[in-house]
């Protein structure tokens, strides 16, 4: 019997983050969806998780598992497809470390995603757009820095952890202006940059030449909750929905999803958005789309980041007991 403390550890800190590159998200999304499982796995054998072995993980239980996630915690079809997709993953791997596993994992890739309703992709008029640019304060202490963050995410598109992540070396404010982002799986891509936008960043630098490029107060680089906060402080007027529906929900990922829209609407070519978005399938773009498209623009170039080294394992096995486990899985 195989225990599944190592395989799971090695699942994460040596197949996703290495191999696979992913980005912290992803490897967050994958995590909790592993922890659900095991949690759901031991209470089903009556075991601790710890004690637990690799035969225990069966197609049956991720299809309970399942069911247990839509009927008992109410989560939507999206979210399960979502958990299913990290199980795919785990027990893809898990027939590579332990053969004797190969045919669950086979009726495990065989559990099919469940088709949900489509659900159109909110964005903000460019008329919106305009007016939150016009509100936004212009004499307080930290009004340039937002005003280029929300500038900054709406001309790119960058991701929140993208935008957490930029550093003063990612930025050309020279002519032509661009950024260098750095996405997911490590991939980077070079965007252009608006003048105004170009020149908000400039004066937000101030000389500076090394460090990150959006910080909070104590100088410290912005996290992911702090940019959607600043976000959301700024955007609360938006949150009204003109149609008299149910309050919108504005995120930086909103800005992300204004920009693809406006850029399809202006006719410029699918494949192009995909590109400038980072986005790995062309499919993910298509959801976009409302529209037939035309169009004759130049993609920007890309180019792939170095894949960090892997980490060493610790001294002391994560796995060592329940609490130990679930404090590192916490920690991903």
């Amino acid at each position: 019997m195989t225990a599944i403390g190592p395989i799971v550890f090695s699942f994460f800190e040596r197949h996703l983050k290495v191999v696979k590159a992913m980005s912290p998200a992803s490897i967050k999304s994958y995590r909790d969806a592993v922890k659900l499982f095991l949690t759901f796995v031991a209470s089903q054998c009556r075991r601790t998780i710890t004690g637990l072995h690799a035969e225990d993980l069966t197609a049956e239980r991720v299809r309970a598992f399942l069911s247990h996630l839509e009927i008992e915690r109410g989560n939507h079809v999206r979210t399960c497809n979502q958990r299913l997709a990290g199980l795919h993953a785990l027990f893809n791997y898990l027939a590579e470390e332990v053969p004797e596993t190969r045919a669950e994992a086979q009726k495990v890739a065989a559990i099919p995603r469940k088709k949900s309703p489509p659900s159109g992709i909110p964005y903000l008029e460019r008329e919106e757009l305009e007016a939150l640019f016009a509100e936004l304060p212009t004499h307080a202490r930290i009004a340039v820095r937002d005003r280029a963050l929300l500038l900054f995410l709406y001309n790119t598109g960058a991701r929140v952890q993208e935008a957490a992540d930029l550093t003063v070396d990612n930025l050309f404010l020279q002519s032509p202006p661009h950024v260098q982002l750095h996405g997911k799986a490590n991939k980077s891509r070079s965007y252009p940059l608006w003048p105004e936008t170009a020149q908000l960043l400039q004066e937000l630098l101030d000389g500076r030449t090394t460090g990150p490029v959006f910080t909070a107060t104590n100088g410290h680089a912005l996290t992911r909750f702090g940019i959607y906060k600043i976000v959301r402080r700024h955007t609360e007027c938006l949150s009204v929905n003109k149609d008299g529906g149910p309050l919108r929900h504005i995120s930086p990922r909103l800005m992300r999803h204004s920009i693809a829209t406006h850029l399809l609407k202006a006719g410029v070519e699918l494949n192009v958005v995909s590109g400038r978005l980072g986005h790995v399938r062309l499919n993910t773009t298509s959801h976009y789309a409302g529209t037939s498209l035309r169009s004759k623009r130049m993609a920007p170039p890309s180019g792939d980041a170095p894949v960090s080294a892997a980490k060493e394992f610790p001294g002391k096995s994560v796995w060592r007991d329940d609490k130990a486990l679930l404090d590192w899985l916490a920690s991903l």
